[in-house]
């Protein structure tokens, strides 16, 4: 009796616990205002930034030549990949949060802290770097920077080199974006717009001056493939970081009015819309002029005044000051909303979970991001450390096709509760399922059939992780002897074909888990896929300079001492706070054979 008076007494603690979460979490609520189209100017405007009207003449004069486009049709590939993955756990996991959340929920705390403090490092650097680049934009049009305004212009103070004007425009974009987030996509739209407009006018006006001067760029005597398949894969490479963007949508899913169906379509379409005009603009100019004749700096301006047009600079300044807002608008969005993620989970202080009971945005999170980003574009030339930004975002992309992995084949039985919308109803509690199949032969038998086959997928992801980085290891370390890296690279590939064999014939599970939402988009092609991407992630991480990862491994250190001495000890799961779920006898039944 007194046993069972004291489980009673501890479900009620936490029956207590759990509603008074609940209750807190109903008056902090984000607005769901957000629909397809939202989506999409939100994922275009992150995505196309004004990298695209230099990362053409570079690429072309170094890498690939006149084959540029199909590098950038590569590239795409590659990035959708990762658009899959983060396209199924959008709408089945439709929270703030994106990598974060995802990994919190599929891998753990720990991890999760990591990946959080990890994108907070991209956005806060992307931002500053896109922000101190304005100016320099704009001096086109007023006819060179010592002729732009003082409020606008770099000064130097006391030896260092200061951007008012990118200082001001973040301050702008943050005050935008505290109105609400339905007014932010709004200008973001409108923004957006504009670019693509410039890029339309790229496309029509270059591709009448070629169609009239007969595409002088591809009749090099070095033909269409001038660098050859490693430089077409090399530009390829390069190209792909000019797709990051679309992960920025899956940050606004609690805010979108039907995520299950508008998430994925919403990242889909954005990167169609990149790849579409990356492929058409790359082609265009190469055409127009031959690749070792494009000017490094300014390709696509000087590739229309070489025929005359010398009036087009306008415009096509005018795409890039307005890419460099929409990318602004895309790396202050998200940050906030990653942020909120972590303090409601314990992990940060209750001051970022803060949401506006008028705008239903994260006001304090995002002033608070804006002021950072400000100080930083203000006094640092971040351009050195535009390789973090990199580091951060292939690491997240990583772990959400880890993620996809992990929920197919080992799903959580069981979650802490998580402070968000849709994870009132978290992972099934293990006592009841224990209760019910208990004596039940029948049922016993097929859960440690399950048991076995959960434990096998689980070694079979870990083995398959191992086995990628052996083979990118193995082709990415200098000095090695070609016959040491082929048998490094054989070993590692047939440990992922073994594994990813032995994954493809384990029954996956279905989107009933009641941690997700049920239904929606399901990434194709599992576990070939995720893996896929993985490989490449890897590949491009593992070839990042080593003076970068030195800087990332600094700031991971500074995020794991603060997880220790804070984070850890204010976290929801110090409690071990969980929810038991009832099931009907035929859901049991329905999981169990599932």
């Amino acid at each position: 009796m007194m046993e069972n008076g004291g489980d009673k007494f501890r479900c009620l603690v936490r029956r207590k616990r759990v509603d008074a979460a609940t209750q807190t979490l109903a008056t902090h609520q984000l607005a769901r205002k957000l629909s397809l189209f939202d989506l999409v100017a939100i994922g275009v405007g992150a995505t196309i930034g004004a990298g695209v009207y230099i990362l053409v003449g570079t690429v072309a004069r170094e890498h690939t030549g006149p084959s540029l486009t199909v590098s950038f049709f590569i590239g795409g590939l590659a990035a959708a990949l990762s658009a899959f993955c983060y396209a199924e756990l959008a709408c089945r996991c439709p929270s703030a949060g994106s990598a974060y959340h995802y990994s919190y929920v599929c891998i753990g705390e720990g991890v999760a802290w990591l990946i959080g403090w990890a994108l907070i490092l991209e956005y806060t650097l992307g931002g500053a770097a896109v922000a101190r680049g304005v100016a320099p934009n704009l001096a086109s049009f007023f006819g060179g920077v010592d002729k732009l305004p003082s409020i606008l212009a770099r000064q130097t103070i006391f030896g260092i080199v200061v951007d008012p004007g990118a200082a001001i425009l973040v301050v702008i974009i943050t005050a935008l974006l505290c109105t609400g987030i339905k007014e932010s996509s709004l200008a973001q739209a409108i923004i957006t717009t504009v670019n693509i407009s410039a890029l339309v006018f790229i496309i029509l006006a270059g591709a009448y001056l070629g169609c009239k001067t007969g595409w002088p760029g591809y009749e090099v005597s070095s033909g269409y493939f001038s660098f050859g398949v490693n430089g077409l894969l090399a530009g390829s490479a390069t190209v792909f970081f000019s797709y990051i963007g679309f992960d920025i949508v899956a940050s606004t899913a609690e805010e979108v009015k039907n995520p299950q169906r508008d998430m994925p379509l919403g990242i889909g379409i954005a990167v169609s819309i990149c790849v579409i005009l990356y492929m058409l603009v790359s082609a265009v100019i190469v055409g127009l002029v031959p690749y070792y004749a494009l000017d490094p700096d300014t390709p696509i301006s000087s590739a229309f005044a070489g025929y005359g047009m010398e009036w087009a600079v306008y415009i096509i300044t005018a795409g890039a000051v307005t890419a460099l807002c929409a990318s602004l608008i895309g790396a202050i969005i998200p940050q906030p909303r990653i942020l909120m993620a972590m303090a409601r989970d314990g992990l940060l202080p209750s001051f970022f979970s803060d949401i506006s009971r008028h705008t239903q945005v994260p006001v304090k999170g995002t002033i608070a991001t804006g002021i950072f980003i400000a100080i930083l574009a203000f006094f640092m030339d971040v351009s050195q450390l535009a390789g973090m930004v990199s580091v951060g975002t292939l690491l997240s992309f990583t772990i959400v096709a880890l993620s996809i992995l992990i929920l197919r084949y080992v799903p959580p039985d069981e979650l802490p509760f998580l402070p968000s919308d849709q994870q009132l109803n978290v992972g099934r509690h293990r006592d009841a399922f224990e209760t019910y199949v208990a004596g039940r032969p029948l049922l016993q038998n097929v859960a440690q059939d399950k048991l076995r086959r959960r434990k096998v997928a689980a070694w079979s992801i870990t083995m398959v992780c191992f086995g990628v980085l052996v083979v990118v290891a193995a082709i990415s370390t200098e000095g090695l002897s070609s016959i040491l890296c082929f048998i490094l690279s054989g070993i590692g590939g047939m440990l992922v074909i073994c594994c990813l064999t032995v994954l493809n014939s384990i029954d996956q599970a279905g989107t009933k888990e009641s941690f997700t939402k049920p239904g929606g988009f399901m990434c194709p092609f599992v576990p070939f896929l995720p893996v896929a991407s993985v490989l490449i992630n890897t590949y491009l991480l593992l070839n990042i300079g080593a003076q970068t990862w030195i800087r990332v491994l600094i700031w991971l250190g500074v995020g794991v001492i603060i997880y220790i001495f804070y984070g850890r000890g204010h976290s929801l799961l110090f409690d071990d706070v969980r929810r038991p779920i009832t099931h009907t006898d035929d859901d049991h039944a329905d999981a169990t054979l599932s």
